[in-house]
């Protein structure tokens, strides 16, 4: 198939979202060529395994509130591809994105199209579309060395909760990932709430890595109080993610307004989307803990699914003190695990399981387990984000 002279629908539709091992020579050599047409803003980058999104879209919305131009770049979208890319206060629109994307069909030949993953391409899109921003804020993907995000050099990095997931490309223990994600990390980095105390005492290992292999003299941070007094109108546990940005903007000499996080978008962050159902993107153990915290002393039915890698056996027991009942909702995706085997779960834990999935007045439900679970139940309630 010939890659030019094609919309970005048509060429994203030919690239795979997923695949089983990084290259990371490809996106080097393409990024390597825009620098030579572009400059790029002051960088963000924001690595870690939980509070990635809700962490960007805080510090973004607040830069914007303050009359700066920026570009928060995240990952997956929910229910449209312009939500990666939020410019300036909305998702990017339609026209904007099909300059970039001519703009890079016309620079990259190709065989450099053919070989850009999906993750890779949209990212080289968010870079073009920011060259006009005075901050560029970006999400890693799913690590941090290699991410396609880390072929710029960032100003400052901030490091959200890590935990172990995604361990075939991270590696299946706390240090191992922790290391691989702060890799990334060029001169400054801010750690955010930590389940783990490796997380830390790798910080110190890599700084003296980074030293000793590129000379780099790294300053690390760490944000010591997470307690905010204040009324936020978004869900408690964000206010973890929300210290690590009133450090980000300490470090940026910015004043703080707190009553301007007030009016954050945070879609999919458990948000109430109705007077009974709450939506989160969430998909792993430290999501899960994070949420039987949110809905202690409550009872709830979970319309849940997971992905066959996710560890939904650890997630389902600690969310079962607060499930009433829990409704598995099909899902069309080849990760997606065997419904067999999730019902074996669920009834070796005791959980009460319902067949028929409907959403009664008088109960609260709680959207959980990825992005599919909450898109396709945003399309099932017929809700548009506005």
């Amino acid at each position: 198939m010939n890659l030019k002279n094609i919309t970005l629908e048509e060429f994203l539709k030919h690239k795979t979202l997923y695949y089983d091992k990084i290259d990371y020579s490809y996106i080097k050599k393409a990024s390597d060529i825009l620098y030579n047409h572009v400059k790029l803003p002051f960088i963000i980058h924001i690595v870690g395994t939980n509070g990635k999104g809700s962490t960007g879209r805080f510090l973004a919305h607040y830069l914007f509130k303050n009359d700066y131009k920026v570009l928060h770049y995240s990952s997956p979208h929910i229910k449209k591809f312009n939500e990666r890319i939020w410019l300036n206060g909305f998702d990017v629109d339609d026209e904007t994105l099909q300059k970039a994307h001519k703009f890079l069909q016309n620079i990259y030949d190709e065989e450099l199209l053919e070989k850009l993953t999906y993750f890779e391409y949209t990212t080289l899109l968010s870079f073009f579309i920011s060259k006009d921003c005075d901050y560029l804020v970006i999400e890693a993907g799913l690590g941090g060395e290699f991410d396609a995000t880390n072929v710029v050099k960032n100003d400052l990095s901030l490091i959200t909760t890590i935990g172990l997931d995604h361990i075939s490309f991270l590696g299946d223990t706390i240090e191992k990932i922790a290391r691989t994600k702060m890799r990334s990390v060029d001169k400054k980095m801010i750690i955010g709430y930590q389940e783990f105390n490796e997380v830390y005492q790798t910080a110190l290992k890599v700084k003296k890595e980074l030293k000793t292999e590129f000379n780099k003299d790294i300053e690390i941070l760490k944000v010591e109080n997470f307690n905010i007094d204040y009324n936020f109108t978004f869900a408690s546990y964000l206010k973890r993610n929300l210290s690590l940005v009133l450090k980000a903007l300490e470090e940026l000499n910015l004043p703080i307004n707190l009553e301007i996080f007030n009016s954050t978008p945070l879609f999919g962050r458990c948000q109430k989307i109705n007077n009974n159902l709450f939506i989160d993107v969430g998909h792993n153990p430290l999501a899960a803990k994070v949420l039987l915290k949110e809905f202690e002393n409550k009872k709830i039915n979970l319309i849940y699914n997971s992905y066959a890698d996710k560890d939904y056996k650890e997630v389902l027991t600690i969310l079962k003190p607060i499930i009433k009942s829990i409704y598995i909702i099909d899902l069309e995706d080849k990760r997606v695990v065997e419904k067999s085997k999730l019902i074996e779960v669920i009834k070796d834990l005791e959980i009460d399981l319902k067949q028929n999935f409907e959403i009664k007045k008088d109960e609260e439900y709680l959207a959980f387990g990825s992005f599919l679970v909450v898109e396709k139940i945003l399309e099932i309630v017929g809700y548009e984000n506005s």
